[in-house]
């Protein structure tokens, strides 16, 4: 597995670098915005851990511009910043899993692994996914309804994608943080429902409010007529 690191912070990096290393991956490290988002572009990585902070383009703006390349390597954004609206905005730039710091390396090695795994079953085949009007193109990644396309980022899409492939079936918070994000983060449980809130306005708001996500207290969320 080949590793790029955008880290500024000389030691977090040489850190991580010396532990990845250690496990037999290839690390390639940038300490500068510009620099790492010319070599994520440049190069295929299995895996991009990213700093939010940084010199010349910030972490969420790398994410973005990446995203809107069509550059769809997996990334792990790092930062000291750690509330629920700096977690869901780091996602919502495209990210694909969020580590506060400080953190271990066994639980970062764990997201790296777990992140790998999840992109490479992503990529075996193509399937379309349907449930009643809503249609999901598992390959091109887009979503409709009702012939409408329905415009989502990488989150919402993989939290849709899990409700179709698991529809009327009600599925726990901790189940759907651990599917979607990697890891139980029991201790940010409101993004699942912060997205799930996304989720709803975009599949839901525009087709007559008509619900397709409900609600179980206690329980969680289900997907059905």
């Amino acid at each position: 597995m080949t590793i790029l690191i955008i880290e500024d912070e000389q030691k977090v990096a040489s850190f991580i670098k010396k532990g990845l290393e250690e496990q037999q991956f290839t690390v390639e490290l940038e300490s500068d915005g510009e620099a790492g988002l010319k070599a994520a572009m440049e190069k295929d990585y299995d895996i991009i851990i990213l700093d939010i902070l940084l010199p010349g383009l910030n972490g969420r703006e790398i994410c973005r511009r990446l995203r809107q390349a069509q550059v769809w390597t997996p990334i792990l954004m790092l930062s000291a910043l750690q509330t629920t609206d700096d977690i869901v905005t780091g996602l919502d730039h495209g990210a694909d899993d969020y580590l506060t710091k400080p953190f271990h390396f066994r639980e970062l090695l764990a997201r790296i692994q777990a992140l790998h795994r999840r992109h490479h079953q992503d990529n075996i085949g193509e399937e379309t996914l349907q449930f009643n009007d809503l249609l999901l193109n598992t390959a091109s990644k887009t979503a409709s309804r009702n012939g409408v396309q329905i415009i989502l980022t990488a989150r919402e899409y993989k939290l849709l994608e899990l409700f179709m492939k698991h529809p009327n079936k009600v599925l726990s918070r901790a189940f759907i943080s651990d599917a979607v994000w990697g890891i139980d983060r029991q201790s940010n449980a409101n993004v699942v429902d912060v997205y799930v809130n996304y989720l709803r306005n975009k599949i839901e708001k525009p087709f007559n409010g008509e619900k397709l996500i409900h609600t179980l207290t206690g329980m969680g969320y289900v997907l059905k007529s």
